[in-house]
């Protein structure tokens, strides 16, 4: 297959647009330029030194070295899902969270499909198992971040409608049963608006990518929709159990709301 081979000045006249939007945002007073550059240098650097990891890896597969990687994802995804929040549960709680429920429903569901669906030799074939798990840690991180994040705001800023609640009898669970159900919702609304417009508004990345490398394209959709399946699962799953164990949280033994337990991030 032909792949059309980018140079440097080509990704150089990309990453123009990011550094004119960064000066573009100056004169706004939009605050997000410096936030800019360092995600673009990010990019650069962790996407070349990834791609220096997987080259060796693709010629010495290893378990031990995959399983490694994929550790290594998870812990940088379950740190950003932690940074992204304004209010955060304190202690190992406000990284646990996350990071164990990414870890339950996308490790879960990336072996589940390498093993029965995709079914390669080995099943561990990094070439398949660290960008399907790297699609889901990212998707899934988002959401889990998103629906923690609307859960203690909307905690916060209700708390006195929740207290005046349990001391009229009610359960923890019914007072906080409507911001669960929301702060899930927000959690899962990027995922459902991408597989809304999927290719109608929009062709997936990956998708792309492989019709750009030459895959026939009927080929390309049968990916990319079972990548799609993969992180509703992934995303929904991780989202419900990391809103259900930070809700739990929130509350105490005696069913009294304890907002100690989070702190805001400057």
């Amino acid at each position: 297959m032909n792949v059309v081979s980018l140079t440097p000045t080509d990704l150089a006249l990309a990453a123009g647009l990011v550094l004119a939007l960064a000066a573009l945002s100056l004169p706004m007073g939009l605050a997000i330029g410096k936030q800019l550059v360092i995600a673009g240098a990010r990019t650069v650097v962790q996407l070349l030194l990834v791609g220096l990891v997987l080259n060796v890896l693709f010629d010495n597969v290893n378990l031990g070295w995959i399983t490694l990687i994929a550790m290594a994802m998870l812990l940088v995804a379950g740190w950003e899902v932690m940074a992204r929040q304004r209010y955060r549960l304190i202690g190992w709680w406000g990284f646990g969270v996350g990071s164990v429920s990414m870890f339950v429903s996308t490790f879960t569901i990336t072996i589940l499909v390498l093993l029965v669906v995709i079914d390669t030799e080995p099943w561990y074939a990094p070439r398949y198992a660290i960008p399907l798990l790297g699609m889901m840690l990212g998707n899934t991180m988002t959401g889990i971040a998103l629906a923690l994040d609307r859960l203690t705001q909307s905690t916060r800023q209700q708390r006195g409608l929740i207290e005046n609640r349990l001391m009229l009898g009610h359960t923890w669970k019914q007072v906080i049963e409507d911001i669960r159900n929301d702060s899930i919702r927000s959690g899962m609304i990027p995922t459902i608006n991408a597989m809304a417009v999927a290719g109608i508004v929009s062709l997936p990345g990956m998708m792309t990518g492989q019709i750009l490398a030459g895959t026939p394209p009927l080929e390309a959709v049968k990916y990319q929709i079972l990548i799609m399946f993969m992180l509703a699962g992934g995303t929904g799953f991780g989202t419900v159990a990391a809103v259900s164990v930070a809700v739990r949280r929130l509350f105490d033994e005696r069913e009294r709301l304890r907002l100690e337990r989070i702190r805001e991030i400057s």
